[in-house]
C-alpha cells in the first residue's frame, strides 16, 4: 500500500491549485497528516484573510477516506531525537517542526511528499520531490 505524508508547504500550494501536489497524491493510496502539519496551517490561516475558507477546506480534506491524522507517539519522539542527532552531526540543522514530520514518516514507514529541499539530508527519509524542488 503506498502511503504519502502531506507537509505544509505541499498542502498550501495543493489549496492553491498545484497539480503537482494533486498529481501526487493521487498516486497513494492513504494520505497522512502530522498534528505538527495541521498546527502550521491553522497558524498560517489565523495570519491571513481566508481564515474561515482555509479552515474548511482542511475539514474537507480530512473527512476524505484516505486522509490520516496519524498521532505523535514516544516512536515519533525517538525519531525526532535521532533524527536531530544525526542532523546535528551533519552540521546540517531543519527547523524542529520540520524534524517531528521526518519523525512521523520514519515511524509510519511513508514517504513524504514536500516542497522543502533540506529534507534530503535526513538519511534514510522517502521524499517525494516536486519538480524544481
Amino acid at each position: 500500500m503506498s502511503r504519502v505524508l502531506i507537509d505544509t508547504n505541499a498542502f498550501s500550494a495543493l489549496i492553491a491549485g498545484d497539480d503537482r501536489v494533486a498529481d501526487e497524491l493521487a498516486k497513494n493510496e492513504s494520505i497522512l497528516l502530522s498534528p505538527i502539519v495541521v498546527g502550521e496551517l491553522l497558524e498560517g490561516f489565523q495570519l491571513g484573510s481566508h481564515a474561515a475558507e482555509n479552515r474548511k477546506i482542511l475539514e474537507r480534506f480530512r473527512e476524505k477516506p484516505r486522509t490520516v491524522c496519524v498521532p505523535i507517539t514516544d516512536a515519533t519522539a525517538e525519531w525526532f531525537a535521532e533524527i536531530k542527532r544525526m542532523l546535528r552531526k551533519k552540521g546540517k540543522p531543519i527547523p524542529s517542526n520540520d524534524a517531528w514530520i521526518a519523525a512521523s514518516c520514519m515511524e509510519h514507514g511513508c514517504r513524504l511528499l514536500s516542497l522543502d529541499a533540506h529534507f534530503s539530508e535526513i538519511d534514510g527519509l522517502l521524499r517525494i520531490g516536486i519538480a524544481g524542488n
